[in-house]
């Protein structure tokens, strides 16, 4: 393995010190119901329970969530009270790269020597997204009313296009076959269920009961609902969106939660599960796009963490990405000439949801279970984030 300095010597991802809730698509479960932030902070607990780690190792709590929930003015103390531990914390969002911009947050705090442990945490529930009501005197209406998730998703300020516009047009300038992208599709429900079958998923999603508030089981959450076996010949008739895009190569609106520990060199051995792995923060980047071109943005971030830390796509032993239109693989192959026929091994985010907030926390979580099962290596994890943004970072497993 090529040896490159790491961005933050001193702070380590503790092996199996991580969790995730299955994400069932919107209006298919019972998170539906929830306040997100509290499901998300007991979640924790449990899953820091079912990893035999005490609560009292945390010292900080970094929280990202993308949508509004009840009383979130109290964000990440809020969170901690209903993990069942008095900390302080910080909350940060950047759309679809918060989950993984939680751990590098982490890992800087940690790097800075101001704690030895911090918890990660990322949720959001885009079922009945909130509603704002916002003033806006520039506007012949004076009020705006903005329900958060799907009036987001159908404007972007800097183009006025809906978010699934980006896709079409990136697609255009790529020239991107429709054939491929349906390919491409097909094959990334197979590697999800070749996953799920094999238990590889029963070693990082945890199921939960969800009670009423009479303490009664109002239901289960313990599948990626929403998520169906299809055929190549379905995805080749389903009604063409935008250039490349289809109702299946895309991604859906979920509910979830995904956690994860960063700690010191020193706490990381104690914590881990397995204390001879080591994980290492090695590089991060974000790049900016031209307006109404996200699904680029990726592999233009991907291009400049590899400039940057002298690695190349043959020294990764793990490539996993967000992407919620398919045709993201296919510009990605064509910039980086990378076969997507090796990314995303374990699944990804096209098949099973998109919650926003936690969505790269998982696949981080699920491209480092991957890199060890390979004996180690570099592992790259990327997406793209609503305003042309594209965030990618590399670790290191040995």
């Amino acid at each position: 393995m090529k040896e490159v300095e790491s961005m933050f010597p001193k702070a380590r991802i503790p092996y199996g010190t991580w969790g995730s809730s299955y994400f069932p698509a919107w209006q298919t479960s019972v998170l539906a119901e929830v306040n997100i932030a509290q499901f998300a902070g007991e979640s924790m607990a449990k899953i820091l329970g079912k990893r035999k780690i005490p609560r009292s190792v945390l010292e900080y709590l970094v929280i990202g969530s993308t949508i509004p929930y009840h009383w979130k003015f109290w964000n990440a103390t809020m969170v901690a009270s209903c993990l069942g531990e008095r900390l302080p914390g910080f909350h940060m969002e950047q759309a679809c790269a918060t989950g993984l911009n939680a751990a590098i947050m982490a890992g800087a705090e940690v790097n800075a020597g101001t704690y030895d442990t911090v918890g990660v945490l990322t949720f959001d529930r885009t079922s009945d997204s909130s509603v704002g009501v916002f003033p806006e005197r520039r506007t012949y209406r004076r009020t705006e009313v903005i329900s958060d998730v799907w009036d987001s998703f159908a404007f972007d300020p800097a183009t006025g296009g809906a978010m699934i516009s980006t896709a079409g047009v990136t697609a255009r300038k790529y020239k991107i076959n429709r054939a491929e992208v349906d390919d491409l599709t097909y094959l990334r429900y197979e590697q999800y269920f070749n996953a799920k079958n094999s238990g590889f998923l029963d070693r990082i999603l945890f199921p939960f009961d969800i009670l009423n508030m009479q303490g009664r089981l109002l239901g289960k959450v313990d599948d990626d609902y929403g998520v169906r076996q299809v055929s190549l010949q379905s995805l080749r008739g389903m009604f063409e969106l935008d250039t490349c895009i289809t109702g299946g190569t895309q991604t859906h609106a979920s509910d979830g939660m995904a956690t994860m520990l960063v700690a010191s060199p020193e706490k990381a051995k104690e914590l881990s599960l397995k204390p001879e792995i080591d994980i290492q923060f090695i590089g991060k980047t974000e790049v900016r796009v031209l307006p109404g071109f996200m699904p680029e943005s990726p592999a233009v971030a991907v291009q400049k963490l590899l400039q940057r830390t002298g690695l190349t796509m043959d020294d990764m032993a793990v490539v996993k990405n967000h992407n919620p239109f398919a045709v993201n693989d296919a510009i990605f192959a064509k910039v980086l000439d990378y076969d997507w026929r090796k990314m995303n091994q374990t699944g990804c985010s096209l098949v099973w949801g998109h919650p926003q907030g936690p969505t790269l926390t998982r696949i981080l979580i699920e491209a480092i279970e991957e890199a060890v099962d390979l004996g180690g290596g570099y592992a790259l994890v990327f997406g793209c984030a609503a305003g042309d943004v594209g965030i990618a970072a590399i670790f290191k497993i040995s």
